[in-house]
């Protein structure tokens, strides 16, 4: 059974600046901003949606396929997905442009500043689902706007079940767009601010929304996750954590596991704490693909801190 999953990848670089924001920028001078902070501490890291649930989903020995575009600096990506035994054979490589890269700048208090540039995943309508075979599943992340609109419903035509992932790509779609991806997918998963902005942009409460898929998965940070499903709502708790390190990705890593328990059919219950605990180990872990751990290791933890097998 594989799992095709349509995203984005990307470069993250986070730089840490040892100082707080506040103490450089002049509340009454933001009309005429220019600023600039020395960053000691930088660090490159692999990223992008596609690429953290394809990673995540190969540490539970499944065999993700990956569907993304790339640009003329993929090399060293190219090489972990490698290392990692990733398949690549659906990343398309367009050398007129960059991978999409994450600029990131920390300060003490936590807060960030982004910069974004999307460079190939722009193109992400250019990968056909056509040209995947053997699929039985498949995950629309976020990615280029045309890139999602066009594999949520080459999917649909397929009759390839799918759960539809809008995540931070979501501003780039008003309501109706939105109840079309709905309308297509299987399942559809958000966390609780989307949540909210999926019901104000559609008009539609979480209740009606499920009345079109199998299955709304929405999470709650710390708080756990709830599963709307056949008239109920699954309340699915957190798994604990050892440490709290690195939120980033964690919604990739629990994606991961909502596509682990489709694919084996596990109830709902089993499914969303195989996904919470996903999510957890990544928690514990800086970056989005620096956790690691055997299946043994994962059993006897979901063991421990659910008390179930799989």
């Amino acid at each position: 059974m594989s799992a095709l999953i349509c995203g984005s990848l990307a470069y993250d670089t986070i730089m840490v600046f040892d100082d707080r924001f506040k103490n450089h920028i002049l509340p009454d001078k933001v009309h005429m901003l220019n600023v600039s902070f020395l960053v000691p501490e930088m660090r490159r890291e692999f990223g992008g949606c596609a690429g953290n649930i394809a990673y995540n989903l190969k540490l539970l020995d499944e065999d993700p396929l990956p569907m993304a575009t790339a640009g003329r600096d993929f090399a060293p990506y190219s090489e972990w997905l490698d290392r990692c035994g990733i398949s690549q054979k659906h990343i398309k490589i367009i050398d007129s442009t960059y991978t999409g890269q994450a600029f990131i700048t920390t300060d003490q208090d936590d807060n960030q500043i982004t910069a974004f540039h999307p460079g190939a995943m722009n193109l992400s309508h250019e990968n056909d689902i056509g040209d995947a075979s053997g699929v039985t599943i498949g995950i629309v992340s976020p990615d280029g706007r045309d890139g999602m609109i066009q594999h949520a419903a080459q999917f649909a035509k397929a009759k390839i079940p799918f759960i539809f992932d809008p995540g931070q790509g979501m501003p780039m779609f008003d309501g109706s767009d939105l109840m079309t991806f709905v309308e297509q997918a299987t399942w559809v998963t958000l966390n609780d601010y989307e949540a909210q902005l999926m019901t104000d942009r559609t008009g539609k409460s979480v209740e009606e929304l499920v009345g079109h898929v199998e299955a709304l998965i929405v999470t709650l940070g710390g708080e756990g996750s709830r599963i709307y499903t056949d008239g109920e709502c699954l309340d699915i708790p957190a798994a604990p954590v050892s440490a709290v390190k690195d939120p980033t990705g964690c919604g990739d890593a629990y994606r991961a596991g909502l596509l682990y328990g489709l694919m084996h059919d596990l109830p709902w219950e089993t499914t969303g704490r195989v996904a919470a605990l996903m999510g957890a180990i990544k928690i514990e872990h800086p970056g989005t693909q620096q956790q690691h751990f055997t299946r043994d290791q994962f059993d006897a933890r979901l063991k421990q801190a659910f008390g179930i097998t799989i």
